[in-house]
């Protein structure tokens, strides 16, 4: 027998519970992994209040990433080893599978071997941030050494990784957050430029920051009264990826801006990569390359056993981590 996380009814963390299965088999294509850490994020918890992107299918398991050994294997998958080190990449509906658990399965596509100078803590926190923040950025707006990159949410985990994703790529971050609390830790983190929302005015220091030219991409995680001001600040012809909703409000769009400025707005998620396997396969590698040169590293806020996966959602709810939150096993 093995233990999972489920919820059979939307609300607060509390209503998450263990329950005891039987050890799952894989099948033909898919993995069966022991658990050894588990990375948290936003969408489990919007998951849980039944309001994500997709409906959520009651009695419901929720994860999205986790890393560990590989338990056993089905008939057609040839590329991975029983005892191997591997990471869970976001690819599937949490109605399908979940990696809140001692023993899962998930699919062979969803695999990857882990890095070797990383941890399974670490490895646990890495996949969905970066590859996120990579998707837009480099795969999408082709960020390169002379662009500017506004990143909102800037000490979400995503957050933090877009700044080390457009450094990566040579273009400049410029990272967004509400007070000047953090702003030496976004600073060591590698944010090029800080703007406190809350003390200074968006646009004009985008503006300052910029020569007057604004920025040609933004990766925003928040929507809500913010978001024209995200427009304000672009360039013209700029770019701007939505790929959360933190603010939970009415997203205005600033119509005279968005004909004067004739810019390009895109609903983002991993997906966009994560599910076309070759797209994935690239990834992956630019990815590993940025661990191997040191470019890109995993930054932890704090890990709960996972016995606590209630007080490490409690935690994740209040917005005030500065990167990944793991729990585990």
């Amino acid at each position: 027998m093995s233990r999972i996380v489920e919820f059979t009814s939307y609300g607060p963390p509390e209503v998450l519970q263990f329950k005891e299965v039987p050890d799952p088999k894989p099948g033909a294509s898919e993995i069966a992994l022991r658990v050894k850490a588990i990375g948290l994020n936003r969408a489990e918890s919007m998951w849980r209040h039944g309001q994500y992107i997709e409906p959520v299918n009651l009695p419901a398991r929720l994860g999205y990433e986790a890393a560990g050994t590989v338990e056993a294997v089905g008939e057609s998958v040839t590329e991975f080893k029983i005892g191997e080190a591997v990471d869970v990449i976001p690819n599937f509906s949490m109605n399908e599978y979940a990696t809140y658990g001692d023993l899962i399965v998930v699919p062979a596509a969803s695999v990857v071997k882990q890095p070797v100078s990383l941890s399974f803590t670490e490895a646990a926190s890495i996949w969905m941030m970066f590859i996120t923040a990579y998707s837009a950025l480099v795969e999408g707006a082709k960020a390169t050494k002379g662009d500017y990159v506004i990143i909102s949410s800037a000490s979400s985990s995503v957050g933090l990784a877009a700044i080390q994703i457009a450094n990566y790529a040579g273009a400049t971050s410029i990272a967004l957050t509400r007070t000047s609390a953090k702003r030496k830790q976004l600073t060591e983190a590698g944010a090029k430029h800080i703007i406190a929302t809350q003390e200074v005015d968006l646009v004009q220091e985008v503006m300052r920051i910029t020569n007057g030219a604004g920025a040609r991409i933004a990766f925003d995680a928040v929507g809500g009264p913010n978001f024209p001001k995200m427009i304000s600040a672009l360039a013209p012809l700029g770019i701007l990826y939505i790929y959360g909703a933190l603010a939970e409000t009415v997203t205005p769009l600033p119509v005279l801006d968005m004909i004067a400025k004739m810019p390009t707005i895109k609903g983002h998620n991993i997906w966009l990569t994560s599910g076309n396997p070759e797209k994935l396969k690239v990834a992956v590698a630019y990815v590993r390359k940025g661990f191997d040169e040191g470019k890109l590293k995993p930054i932890i806020d704090r890990t709960f056993p996972f016995d606590q996966i209630v007080e490490a959602h409690r935690y994740l709810e209040t917005n005030g981590q500065f990167g990944k939150i793991v729990a585990v096993l």
